[in-house]
């Protein structure tokens, strides 16, 4: 996880180096940057247009140059950027088609998104029925193109298809109705109104709807107003004004107002006939026009920063990082976890498959865990008691948002967001270079699983995924809480059908192995246990001898040695009898099905296996450090040697004991069960107080 953030980190550098070069690159090509300002006087009548149509201006009655060019400098400043964005846009525009406007199929279509919606401006043509619609197919076309880069909304009605409706709504004739909620309020009532003009041209048509949508900003046109404006009003701490000598105000800022609607107001101060001009300067204002964002910190010059261009989409980022609402944030985060859980895709070593395997699986987990982390955040929100943290939070993001790095990742995240055949190249190559040093720090330490081809990391998926449907995993297996054998238990049938290997392994994790329990076996006395080896040795030899002499059958019992006999369900072993000798011996033979365990158990007997550094006899060995639920035995069945002292032991929940390193190995094999009983060696198995007691009350015997 921090890897991948660290990648994401450069990656992020990475991005804003590449934007500095690319600055360096164009000022020495040209000698501007994009923070530049223009001479509108020295562009061509088409460009002045081109900037005109961006900011939102009508144009139609101004036939020089001149006053087009005047018309621009009213508005605002002009740098190199917007001038540049504006020529690229009307390009994409022109390249484009009309083919984002919505059909509504009916009443119920067109009140869920026109009118219940309350958030933004509609413009609907209504073509009447057995009647031609007002606009032709090419000039709804160009009006769609125009009012689309200022966030207005298109749609088409026919009437045909619900002729009930627009006679309800008085719809007799093809027109065109557009929408603007009513109120500055959030989620305000929206009111249709109807295009009733003589002229039908593009041009005409704007401007009736710049006009409707200029009516919902509130207008200045004396300083007395401006006084009482500029105070502090706590219902709304963000203003934005506009000082310019305009009619009306550009259709981009209107459209902000909508978009914002219930964040940040916007006023519209109209200095065409100001008569106080010192309480201008007495408020900041030096120029005009002039945009400044009022906030409780002070006041922001917008404009005079890299990437703030007089543009909607400029402005409305600006105002997003400002001003950022829930869903804003929510998005930010989206894209942020996207990008994290993408570089698993390089990060990760192997086969091809397995990465995208593995991006799969990142991808569902990261969203997952985002939208499950959403849901308190957004009820914390919810509470009263935290809306001084609130505010204290929004306070800190409005001193970061106004400093110039973060104009400078705004204008960024423009550039590359318009350019995302960019973004994603250089995405690309930054992961090609995290995988090429991923392979060189495990060039030394590369395991088999990074070397495996495509069909073999397959295969390796098929085998776990089929394991995963046909076998219980024991990773998240519960142990049986109730005091049932394990003939009780039906998932025991599965492991034990499944065991023989007929055609698949069942798949385990071996964390338990680390659960399971652990001592060091230790001797009671340790004079007396090289005295007893010793004997031990002598009657080993003597037994071997008359064994050689006499060459008894196999399987005879005519000496009398101690072997442990299997008791309690067939296994807990317990000692026999008493030898000649007097001393009680006890070994531990593996009881299972077939001649195979008893022919262990004789081989065991006849290799001496029986005795060793007197750990055997129980008289001389410290029960008191061997576990209370294992059995008490003095041989190892994996290794088939007997324990020896300081030697480290190792149990399973069926109570048989082996060495650490046998019984290790042995299940890291894949066969998760017990030598001696079969037992499943991931179960817990319940042992019987009686048979523990019974078991100890013997030995002591």
């Amino acid at each position: 996880m921090w890897l991948k953030l660290f990648f994401l980190l450069l990656y992020f550098i990475v991005l804003f180096t590449l934007a500095r070069i690319f600055e360096a690159v164009v000022w020495y090509e040209t000698g501007m940057f994009a923070t530049q300002l223009v001479d509108p006087v020295t562009l061509s009548y088409k460009k002045l247009k081109t900037i005109l149509e961006c900011r939102g201006l009508g144009y139609s009655g101004l036939v020089e140059k001149k006053d087009v060019s005047e018309l621009v400098e009213k508005s605002g400043e002009l740098t190199q950027g917007e001038l540049y964005s504006a020529i690229k846009k009307q390009k994409e525009q022109t390249e484009a088609d009309g083919s984002s406007t919505t059909h509504f199929s009916g009443e119920v279509h067109f009140y869920e998104l026109v009118e219940d919606t309350k958030d933004g401006i509609w413009l609907v043509q209504v073509i009447a029925q057995d009647r031609e619609a007002l606009l032709s197919q090419s000039n709804w076309g160009k009006m769609v193109q125009k009012v689309s880069q200022f966030g207005i909304r298109t749609g088409t009605f026919n009437c045909s298809n619900d002729y009930r409706s627009c006679i309800k709504r008085g719809w007799q004739r093809s027109t065109l109705i557009m929408s603007v909620p009513q109120t500055s309020a959030s989620k305000g009532k929206v009111m249709l109104k109807e295009y009733k003009g003589s002229r039908v041209e593009t041009e005409q048509i704007f401007r009736w709807m710049t006009s409707h949508v200029a009516h919902r900003i509130k207008t200045l046109h004396h300083s007395e107003q401006l006084v009482e404006e500029w105070r502090s009003d706590p219902a709304h701490p963000l203003k934005m004004f506009l000082f310019a000598r305009l009619a009306q105000p550009p259709a981009f800022f209107s459209s902000l107002s909508v978009k914002f609607t219930g964040r940040i107001e916007f006023i519209f101060v109209d200095v065409r006939r100001w008569g106080n001009y010192s309480s201008l300067s007495e408020i900041g204002v030096t120029r005009s026009p002039a945009y400044i964002l009022k906030m409780p910190e002070g006041i922001y010059h917008y404009g005079n920063s890299t990437g703030e261009f007089l543009s909607l989409a400029a402005m409305d980022t600006f105002l997003r990082s400002v001003q950022p609402e829930v869903n804003d944030l929510f998005v930010f985060s989206l894209v942020l976890i996207n990008l994290l859980a993408w570089m698993d895709l390089f990060i990760t070593q192997g086969a091809t498959v397995k990465r995208f395997v593995v991006l799969i699986r990142t991808l569902g987990t990261y969203n997952s865990i985002l939208l499950v982390s959403w849901l308190p955040v957004l009820a914390l929100l919810q509470l009263p008691y935290l809306d001084l943290l609130h505010g204290y939070s929004l306070k800190l993001l409005r001193y970061a948002d106004t400093t110039t790095l973060a104009s400078l990742v705004r204008a960024d995240w423009t550039f590359y967001s318009s350019h995302p055949a960019l973004f994603l190249s250089t995405y690309l190559a930054h992961g090609l270079l995290v995988d090429y040093f991923e392979k060189k720090r495990r060039c030394g330490t590369r395991s088999q699983e990074d070397s495996r081809t495509n069909l073999e990391w397959l295969g390796s998926l098929w085998d776990w995924y089929t394991s995963y449907l046909l076998h219980p995993i024991a990773s998240l297996q519960q142990f049986p809480s109730d005091h049932s054998e394990w003939e009780d238990d039906p998932n025991f049938l599965f492991e034990h059908l499944a065991f023989p290997d007929l055609w698949l392994r069942p798949l385990v994790n071996m964390d338990y192995i680390k659960t399971l329990p652990t001592w060091r076996l230790r001797a009671a006395g340790q004079s007396g246990s090289e005295a007893c080896c010793e004997k031990a040795d002598e009657e080993t030899r003597s037994q071997h001898s008359d064994e050689e002499r006499k060459e008894p059958p196999h399987g005879s019992s005519s000496h009398k040695r101690s072997l442990c006999s299997v008791n309690f369900n067939s296994q807990l072993p317990a000692c026999g009898d008493v030898d000649a000798s007097g001393g009680r011996q006890c070994a531990c033979a593996a009881e299972s099905s077939g001649n195979g365990s008893s022919l262990s158990a004789d081989r065991a007997v006849k290799d001496n296996c029986v005795v060793s550094d007197c750990v055997s006899n129980h008289q001389h060995c410290d029960w008191s450090m061997w576990p209370c639920d294992m059995l008490q035995c003095s041989e190892c069945v994996v290794c088939l040697e007997t324990f020896v002292s300081e030697e480290v032991l190792m149990g399973l929940p069926c109570g048989h004991a082996f060495h650490q390193q046998c019984i290790v190995v042995w299940l890291a094999a894949g066969r998760h069960c017990c030598p001696v009983c079969r037992w499943p060696s991931y179960k817990k198995k319940q042992q019987r107080a009686a048979q523990s007691s019974s078991t100890d009350n013997t030995v002591q015997d």
